[in-house]
């Protein structure tokens, strides 16, 4: 009896047409990305049509909690927290976080099973981190024409022959209470400096900084083949390279802390509403570390400063700069 009605390209590219169908096509059920719904929650007036929805589904990325905070102050809708990726019929897990302090992805959904298991298909303990795998009615066929792809993604079910299982390539793990927390993708573990990082908690941490509206990090590569860590990000003020890794520096440690932060007005999406990281722009509008510039005094500084642009690939360069804000380590 309910009716479904399909947002246009143009409306999930423009908040403000995307509130008023809300509101026009009187919908009671929302469902779209957390990327998309930061769109809503950025403009006062767009934000008022959350206030009709009863249901709010919110998947296909990660849902910070920054975001989840914000949706409760313009809405009593049930507000949940989906999880699945296309090759599974979208959805496999769901969690209702309406009143939740910490976010995960629930449990699975009906006819589905999820299995964590370690690099050779054993499962993980409670609590031990390993790759998410699916199995269940919901899983697709295989990918069209990519045979290859298909027999390494969907592989056989040790734990219940004669059926196929999907490998998510998403690190989670269970928790005590039966519902599975979801830690970033396993190909978005990067090593820097001989040191295991997990881009997505330092994304989760940025997005806990107050002026901090959405954050991505990538790593990067010197011309010298090492790595390091860019941070792009969006906020409701110019931020400062010095008060971000001060509060950074705060709950991780020195080699978690991105060597470059990149501030945009808005980061690249997706046709579906996810961050688009292959439009992020290469890192050459670094944001301010917030000391004043001077220009070298005397032929020692003047060396030093060469020395550092020479070492950081920075084209300017003031006396009163800090060596790490400006990406050394």
């Amino acid at each position: 009896g309910l009716k479904v009605v399909i947002a246009t390209e143009e409306e999930q590219r423009d908040a403000g047409l995307l509130s008023k169908t809300i509101v026009e096509k009187q919908i009671d059920m929302l469902q779209l990305t957390p990327s998309r719904m930061q769109l809503l929650l950025m403009d006062e007036q767009n934000r008022t049509c959350l206030g009709r929805l009863t249901e709010i589904m919110i998947g296909g990325e990660a849902l910070p909690m920054n975001i989840l905070t914000e949706i409760r102050k313009y809405t009593s809708a049930k507000i949940y927290n989906m999880y699945g990726p296309t090759e599974t019929t979208i959805w496999s897990t769901i969690k209702d976080v309406t009143d939740e302090d910490q976010i995960n992805i629930g449990t699975p959904i009906a006819n589905t099973q999820i299995y964590i298991v370690d690099s050779s298909q054993n499962l993980q303990p409670i609590g031990v981190a390993g790759e998410l795998c699916i199995a269940g009615d919901g899983l697709a066929r295989g990918y069209w024409e990519r045979p290859e792809l298909t027999e390494e993604k969907f592989i056989a079910n040790p734990f219940k022959p004669g059926t196929l299982m999907y490998r998510t390539g998403d690190l989670a793990r269970w928790l005590p209470d039966g519902n599975i927390e979801f830690l970033g993708r396993i190909d978005h573990q990067v090593k820097i400096r001989g040191f295991r990082i997990e881009l997505g908690e330092i994304e989760t941490e940025l997005l806990k900084l107050e002026a901090v509206r959405e954050a991505v990090v990538v790593a990067k590569e010197y011309p010298n083949g090492s790595q390091y860590l860019c941070a792009y990000l969006s906020g409701e003020r110019e931020l400062t390279i010095q008060e971000i890794r001060t509060e950074l520096g705060k709950v991780l440690p020195d080699y978690m802390i991105p060597s470059t932060f990149v501030q945009l007005e808005r980061l690249p999406l997706t046709p579906n509403g996810k961050i688009d990281r292959k439009s992020l722009p290469e890192p050459d509008r670094v944001m301010s570390t917030g000391a004043e510039y001077v220009v070298p005094q005397d032929e020692t500084e003047a060396k030093l400063v060469e020395i550092w642009r020479e070492v950081l690939g920075v084209d300017k360069v003031g006396v009163n700069d800090n060596f790490f804000d400006l990406g050394g380590n």
